[in-house]
């Protein structure tokens, strides 16, 4: 059996491990412990999605100008933010990619904060959950610079400034391009593993005061992870979508 299953997780393995074993098979993958083929990171990935996708339903239903609620008006900051993130990294044609910004911001936030709740824990501690989150922006931002410049002016990219720089240049932007990924996982999920294991640490010394400053510590790197994840992210789109005249 996996080691420190938390109870949600407990309870999709024990009633569910056949749709598990089926999902998995369906992508020709086999669980190391078919009994158990749900992970925790998977689990508090889909409870992420769900809470995400339940509470902006809600909010849609309940979104007044005149009134906004503490929730719209939250989000209307982050929104805000974002958006001047945004137009200052991407230019003027920024708004075209602001879904994807908010998406990837929202969902590695709540990602980040879930943790702090007791019974759960973030699923960016797993390295899976960053790397998916780092090959989605790296698939995106490619396709966007296609998108914008063509295939054949956005490989122009890699080739740098002049014709005779190409051969120097191609093989130094690959490798920059292919370490991105690399470099966006690391960091998320070394901050959030660290981050987590030090609260747990000191919970388990003592319940005074302590804890609490480490867990709002542990707030802290969440908040600032999503915002570097998706900063970066705008600073790739950028690059992708920037016209070389």
């Amino acid at each position: 059996m996996p080691e420190h299953e938390i109870w949600l997780t407990r309870l999709f393995n024990d009633h569910l491990a056949g749709l598990g074993n089926t999902i998995l098979d369906t992508f020709g993958v086999h669980a190391s412990h078919p009994d158990r083929p749900w992970p925790n990171f998977l689990i508090m990935e889909l409870l992420v999605a769900a809470i995400i996708v339940v509470l902006f339903l809600m909010l849609r239903t309940r979104l007044s100008v005149d009134k906004p609620s503490h929730t719209q008006q939250a989000f209307e900051v982050i929104y805000e933010f974002l958006r001047g993130e945004s137009q200052d990294q991407v230019g003027h044609d920024a708004h075209k990619y602001l879904a994807y910004f908010a998406t990837i911001f929202i969902f590695i936030l709540f990602s980040n904060l879930i943790g702090i709740i007791p019974g759960f824990e973030s699923p960016t501690m797993a390295p899976s959950v960053p790397a998916g989150c780092a090959l989605a922006t790296f698939v995106y931002y490619n396709l966007m610079g296609i998108r914008a410049n063509g295939i054949l002016q956005y490989l122009k990219h890699f080739a740098g400034p002049m014709l005779w720089l190409a051969p120097f240049m191609l093989p130094i932007e690959l490798i920059s391009h292919l370490a991105r990924p690399l470099s966006l996982t690391i960091r998320l999920f070394a901050n959030m593993f660290a981050g987590e294991k030090v609260t747990v640490v000191f919970l388990s010394l003592t319940y005074f005061l302590i804890p609490a400053v480490f867990m709002g510590l542990h707030v802290f790197v969440a908040i600032l992870q999503a915002y570097i994840f998706v900063l970066l992210t705008m600073m790739y789109v950028a690059g992708a979508v920037a016209n070389d005249h």
